[in-house]
């Protein structure tokens, strides 16, 4: 499992941080928003879903990846 920490932009609420945990979720991907540090953590497995999907999926849900 790979662990990694995104800086999103946009975050502001309890509905940002459901919004992101759960799209992510439904890809197995484990996801934990801090909105004070506006940061993603994420945990997942590298052989079936990459950094690159994990940003669609959270700008797809109208926040920046930066």
């Amino acid at each position: 499992m790979k662990k990694e920490v995104l800086h999103v932009e946009g975050m502001s609420c309890n509905h940002c941080v459901r919004s992101i945990e759960e799209a992510l979720k439904k890809v197995n991907v484990q996801a934990k928003v801090d909105l004070a540090s506006r940061t993603v953590s994420v945990e997942y497995d590298e052989t079936q879903m990459n950094r690159e999907q994990i940003q669609q999926i959270i700008e797809d849900q109208g926040y920046n990846v930066v």
